[in-house]
């Protein structure tokens, strides 16, 4: 051995019980005798308040251990945890068993070995030969679950010529493991392949020990995910009482054991293994946007920036910088800055919770860079993921039931879009492409931030607590030409999106390819300049030259093309999720006071009739709720714990803003798509017609409804829509030529 290169201490093998690769037998052997004294000495010195408690039965037979306790009292020791976790963790649980029984309570107790120190920590995709057998931790997002299936932990089986008891350890999850001859001291010595001796061994469930099993998927993280390639994915097997404790979408931290199987191939097994995880244990990411590593130097340098004046500025020209902002992109970056910080999510006392997150609609002519908006967006938010509207369905969007998941037959979860962005930001372009039933399932998604999936005999609830940046564009290819007084919403009704859509955005905005001399130049100078000074991709892959992403990594200011300055993207990322982790700001009198007062001005015309006699709702409660979470966001963005009166005058600018941009006549047209103008002229042609109807033969003719309906200032073409409707609707009918009556 020492002739080819190889240390004894090295060496692998398969370790035929369990077909899995272990460390040679002597090393591992003197950790795994020598463990169960050290087990008795840390549990009985270190854990003595938690054995009490489990021989209490006031908590789960389960011990809990961080490793750094266990590092603390014997560090050599901890060291053999990692290398041979599978001998000395079952050790430890046969130890605690053992102090149990002594006792005088028989309690099957198990060891779970958590918090495990950074150098075990490894990318999903890294995981391979050296980590077999290993215990290690891997940070990743669970994308399905299986159902819970009890499987055979020690199996008892009977001897069929002498009735003698045989116990076998069942460490292999894919295959059954039986004895092949009952034990000589039994005067059997029986075996199943023998001739002279031969006995059968018959299997005793009610006497075996069996534990709850069940299967997930987990997916690397996205930020871990190098460009153009796929996320690793892996399969863990999950024991005892660490099953029903996760969803599809929770990020978690896994303490997992790599183990290998062999494939089987034409019921042959090959030279090729498949590599699933035993889990260990698990910790729920609690702390959001634990994935973002703030140094201290960094905090620093945050808090100086939330001090500048500037700040709101800075932070929209931070938005997509390689856009060129004219018009009303500006304030379109504006809102999208305070949709990455977001307002505070809150639970009542009912258990009702309100949403902090903004959702925002783009709707836009081709060629005015949404796209590029939301690609950069996806990117820049915590837990940001992007999707298109011509490449996702309803279930790629919440959650899909896949039947064969694990290799049983049974369907099992599979989290989409929106689950897997929870408490992040989720940008789907091209939303008019999505399917008219795929688009229902948005509705919840986006109000109470939850999916209800009940599909494939699963019934559950998926957290969805991210913001939606949507973008969408006509049917016909490019939006029809606005008038100066016309809604935003007859823009809408050119996406296709149903009406009750729109009422759950709380900002939209509609972008216009105009041609204007002076702005069409300063775009064109701004791409051919901004175009110019990137860097070949080619040169890149060749490593002829450094990718500037790379090179401005550690920057914390940078510059576009015409000397605006921005904060970088890896910064602004930390400054976000920094903000986020840190601060949930609530409103003080001086904000709810503006608040209140701009919502019931708005309000007092409530009831009255505008000068075509339609009713107006100009403002509703979750418009309210929209003022709300800007608010909050302005103060966030500042790093405040409480939104001032100047954070509420941000937020009723842009507010205020969007609304005028957006010429909507009152609130109920963005729940129903009908504009109270619109409401009022149906019921005056319907009024018209009846009118004319009742002083003559009991018809009308169409001139004269367009004569009168033109005295009201109605145009004909209106007219035309409202007596179709009513023909179709059998409340006209059409006696002759162009004579129309009321059905009796």
């Amino acid at each position: 051995m020492e002739a080819q290169g190889l240390d004894l201490a090295t060496v692998l093998f398969i370790d035929p019980e369990t077909e899995g690769v272990c460390p040679t037998v002597p090393t591992m052997t003197m950790a795994a005798q020598d463990s169960s004294a050290r087990w008795r000495t840390f549990l009985t010195e270190a854990k003595e308040d938690d054995i009490l408690l489990i021989l209490s039965k006031q908590s789960e037979p389960y011990l809990d251990i961080p490793f750094h306790e266990l590092q603390a009292f014997d560090p050599e020791f901890a060291d053999d945890v990692l290398q041979y976790p599978r001998q000395i963790l079952d050790r430890g649980s046969q130890t605690l068993v053992e102090i149990c029984r002594d006792r005088g309570e028989d309690i099957d107790a198990m060891l779970r070995v958590g918090e495990l120190p950074r150098d075990s920590r490894r990318n999903l995709r890294d995981i391979g030969t050296a980590d077999i057998e290993r215990l290690r931790s891997v940070e990743v997002i669970i994308t399905k679950i299986s159902d819970l299936k009890p499987r055979l932990h020690v199996a008892v089986f009977t001897c069929e010529a002498c009735g003698n008891t045989i116990e076998v350890g069942q460490k292999n999850e894919r295959e059954l493991v039986e004895p092949l001859r009952c034990p000589s001291d039994s005067g059997c010595g029986g075996s199943r392949n023998s001739k002279d001796n031969p006995t059968r061994f018959n299997l005793v469930i009610n006497v075996s020990r069996m534990v709850n099993n069940q299967w997930i998927e987990i997916q690397e993280l996205p930020e871990s995910v190098p460009s153009g390639a796929q996320p690793t994915r892996g399969s863990v097997l999950v024991e005892g009482d660490q099953v029903n404790r996760h969803l599809p979408g929770e990020r978690i931290v896994a303490n997992v054991m790599p183990v290998v199987r062999s494939e089987v191939k034409r019921n042959r097994k090959t030279p090729m293994f498949d590599v699933i995880y035993h889990l260990v244990s698990s910790e729920h990411e609690s702390t959001p946007f634990n994935e973002i590593k703030i140094s201290d130097e960094d905090k620093e340098k945050i808090l100086e920036i939330s001090r500048r004046e500037d700040l709101m500025g800075l932070m929209q020209n931070s938005i997509a910088p390689s856009v060129f902002a004219t018009g009303v992109m500006h304030y379109v970056k504006r809102s999208l800055a305070l949709q990455l910080f977001g307002g505070v999510s809150r639970i009542q006392q009912d258990r009702t919770r309100t949403r902090g997150d903004i959702h925002i609609l783009l709707m836009g002519d081709p060629g005015v860079a949404k796209s590029q908006v939301l690609n950069y967006m996806s990117k820049i938010s915590p837990r940001g993921k992007l999707a298109s509207g011509g490449g996702v369905s309803g279930a790629g969007l919440t959650a899909a039931a896949v039947r064969d998941a694990f290799g049983d037959g049974r369907f099992a979860l599979e989290a989409g879009v929106l689950p897997l962005s929870d408490r992040g930001l989720a940008a789907i372009d091209e939303f008019d492409k999505i399917s008219e039933d795929d688009r229902k399932v948005m509705h919840p998604a986006m109000e109470q931030q939850q999916i209800n999936v009940a599909k494939g005999g699963i019934t559950a609830t998926l957290p969805s607590r991210c913001a939606i940046l949507a973008a969408a564009n006509p049917k016909d290819g490019r939006f029809s030409k606005r008038g100066p007084n016309q809604s935003v919403m007859h823009s809408y009704s050119e996406t296709g999106l149903p009406p009750p859509l729109a009422s759950r955005f709380d900002i939209i905005w509609m972008l216009r390819d105009e041609v204007k001399v002076q702005d069409d130049e300063r775009i064109a100078r701004y791409i051919l300049d901004n175009r110019t000074k990137g860097v070949s991709e080619t040169k890149i892959e060749e490593a002829i030259s450094l990718d500037p992403a790379e090179e401005a990594k550690d920057d914390i200011y940078s510059f576009t093309v015409d000397d605006t300055e921005h904060l970088s993207l890896e910064f602004l990322r930390k400054y976000i999720a920094y903000a986020k982790r840190n601060h949930d700001p609530d409103l003080n009198a001086d904000a709810r006071a503006k608040i209140l007062d701009y919502y019931t001005n708005e309000r007092q015309s409530f009831g009255r009739e505008d000068q075509m006699g339609a009713e107006v709702i100009p403002i509703t409660a979750r418009a309210l709720e929209a003022l709300i979470r800007l608010t909050e966001a302005h103060a966030r963005m500042h790093l405040r714990d409480t939104a001032t009166g100047d954070d509420a005058k941000v937020a009723l600018a842009v507010f205020r803003h969007w609304r005028e941009e957006s010429n909507i006549e009152d609130d109920s047209e963005l729940y129903s798509g009908v504009s109270a103008t619109a409401r009022s002229n149906n019921t005056t042609i319907r009024n018209i017609v009846r009118d004319i109807c009742s002083t003559g033969d009991g018809t009308a003719s169409i001139t004269e409804i367009y004569n009168a309906a033109s005295a009201r200032k109605i145009p004909e073409t209106m007219v035309d829509d409202v007596i179709q409707r009513m023909l179709t609707s059998g409340e006209l009918f059409n006696p002759s030529g162009d004579r129309y009556g009321f059905a009796r």
